[in-house]
């Protein structure tokens, strides 16, 4: 699915990514729908395409954007040339890039990205949706990664695909967070496997009901609306149950880590069963869980995720929790103090943390990230969400 072709050769070579903008007369919602932050990943590209086209001023309230991500990397189908994209929105790096005078492939595209999302924020009091649309190199179900906040939450619970919480835990600088630390709804859509033909058809029943659930569409045509929901039931196998990452295989420099073949994500495995080797040594799972996310491509460091279901019990408690801020009673225990309470961003000692359970965290909201050898810092997303500014979208 290369698509050097069908990318104008100007926009390579300046700021201007968008490929999509359409505007209505009528004030509403905005979404932004990004596509091919990794170059070898355009079925987002295709799908925006094909629906986009097909809609008017007319049909819409409010503003939708299609955006290129690794414009480059797109043209010549690989998943980046120098860096990934997709882990470089941290603020060293924006902090970095702003002063930097020679920059990489990648820096100059995450540059016009970046301009692209500040002039969206100076010119847009509306809210905001941001999907980042993306494919996978084994083959999977669609699913919904996102960073676990209510508000993304409650989106997602809109659509009809498995979702899984936690990966900020496990990655460093994906687009998606950075938006996250910043408040809005932020959410990734993996519509298959990088080739497969279905990848397309998902990503486009994917993109029709996000513009319906953002209350973008003026008019609702159920019988739309049922096929594009019939299309991710079938090839989610009726699946929508919310998951949590709870490990994750990092690949470290130079090994030579290869994954078994015929896995797939959503697959169940039990402990000892073996999926990789690393320098021709076995790699067993350690868990009856399910495999997610196996790696068959030579670029990138995620070897493999292990997820489990989350009981609907505990995503209720913790909903609870979030709502009456019980987190407050976080910083009565010895070892943990506000970073920066604002940003809600606890530093724990680790040799305090590490007799309490990850999962006591992730019930208050808070993941982790360490951040020197004795300490480590929590995130928590509630506290900088725009819950006031999504408070009367339709699906709040």
């Amino acid at each position: 699915m290369q698509i050097s072709s069908e990318i104008d050769s100007k926009k390579a070579t300046t700021t201007d990514r968008i490929f999509h903008h359409i505007k209505s007369d009528t004030e509403g919602s905005t979404i932004v729908f990004f596509a091919g932050i990794h170059g070898n990943e355009a079925a987002g590209v295709h799908a925006l395409n094909n629906v986009l086209k097909t809609i008017r001023e007319k049909d819409i309230i409010g503003e939708v954007y299609g955006v290129y991500g690794n414009i480059k990397a797109l043209q010549e189908n690989k998943r980046f040339l120098h860096s990934d994209l997709n882990r470089m929105w941290t603020k060293k790096q924006l902090k970095a890039l702003k002063l930097k005078e020679n920059l990489t492939d990648e820096e100059e595209e995450q540059s016009a990205l970046f301009q692209f999302i500040n002039q969206l924020f100076a010119t847009t009091k509306s809210p905001i949706y941001f999907i980042d649309l993306h494919t996978t190199s084994s083959k999977s179900l669609p699913f919904i990664t996102i960073n676990d906040a209510l508000i993304n939450r409650k989106f997602s619970s809109c659509f009809p695909v498995p979702v899984v919480l936690g990966i900020e835990e496990y990655l460093e600088g994906p687009l998606l967070s950075y938006l996250n630390t910043l408040g809005y709804v932020s959410v990734g859509f993996e519509s298959g496997q990088h080739t497969d033909p279905e990848a397309i058809k998902n990503c486009e029943a994917f993109i029709y009901l996000a513009l319906q659930h953002s209350g973008i569409l003026r008019i609702n045509e159920v019988g739309k609306i049922k096929k594009n929901e019939k299309t991710l039931k079938e090839s989610s196998n009726n699946i929508a149950s919310i998951f949590e990452i709870i490990y994750k295989y990092h690949i470290q420099p130079k090994e030579l880590f290869a994954m078994h073949a015929g896995f797939e994500s959503f697959q169940y495995i039990k402990k000892g069963t073996a999926l990789a080797t690393s320098n021709e040594k076995l790699i067993c799972s350690d868990y009856n869980a399910m495999l997610f996310m196996p790696l068959y491509q030579n670029s990138g460091d995620d070897g493999f995720f292990i997820i489990q279901a989350i009981p609907r019990f505990f995503l209720k408690l913790s909903e609870i929790l979030r709502k009456i801020q019980a987190d407050n009673l976080l910083t009565v225990l010895p070892g943990i103090t506000w970073h920066d309470k604002r940003c809600g961003v606890l530093r724990a000692n680790l040799k305090v943390t590490r007799f309490m359970a990850k999962s006591i965290f992730h019930l208050f909201g808070y993941r982790n990230k360490q951040l020197d050898e004795t300490h480590v810092l929590l995130y928590n997303r509630e506290r900088v969400s725009k819950k006031e500014m999504y408070r009367k979208e339709q699906w709040y």
